[in-house]
């Protein structure tokens, strides 16, 4: 028994030892945060919108915060599709589109966040580069490559003889599950043809 007492109270040494030497180091972190300068920053929700919304516009992207704190302050957004597709209002930040987005002819955008002192137009924080992301929606059909796709076989080939192959393809994203995903079918003449889905 005196042997179990033992060694019980060689395995709990180390671990007060251990949590000691952990609450110190615990003080020390947070003496070093409390007094560490606090770095004013940009602060991002996601800027993301979904192409082809059919509600009325304008529709609302995201919003540009900044951590500076000044009763004038006003935010501002540059770039070629700024004050024209996008627009910001300026004592909030929230970002809206104010028109309906194709991801098929444009799929993102970049744009510079400014926040200003309205009294005398005077930057008070770095600008800040971002991107607004159209997400794809389902609405493309698939079309073929060409018109008229020509093939043969001999007469008295084997079942499962290749005749031609044919290729279609749809301009939706394609990292989005089955947006872009083609199959195809034989709508006349199946009785004496298959087709597969590689075309």
């Amino acid at each position: 028994m005196s042997h179990l007492i033992l060694l019980f109270s060689l395995f709990l040494a180390p671990a007060f030892a251990d949590g000691g030497s952990q609450k110190s180091t615990q003080n020390l972190c947070s003496n070093y945060v409390s007094h560490k300068r606090q770095k004013r920053d940009w602060i991002w929700n996601q800027m993301h919108i979904k192409e082809e919304i059919d509600t009325p516009l304008p529709h609302h992207v995201g919003k540009i915060t900044s951590s500076v704190r000044n009763k004038n302050a006003k935010y501002i957004i540059e770039g070629e599709y700024a004050n024209t597709i996008f627009k910001v209002e300026e004592t909030t930040g929230d970002v809206y589109a104010f028109e309906r987005l194709d991801r098929e002819k444009k799929a993102e955008y970049e744009l510079t966040a400014l926040i200003i002192d309205g009294t005398n137009n005077r930057s008070l924080e770095r600008p800040s580069k971002f991107i607004i992301k159209v997400y794809d929606i389902n609405d493309n059909a698939p079309v073929f490559v060409q018109k008229v796709f020509n093939g043969s076989v001999p007469e008295m080939s084997p079942v499962g003889t290749s005749v031609t192959k044919v290729t279609a393809v749809d301009a939706d994203d394609p990292t989005v599950s089955n947006h872009a995903t083609v199959t195809y079918e034989v709508t006349t003449g199946g009785e004496y043809f298959t087709i597969d889905d590689s075309g």
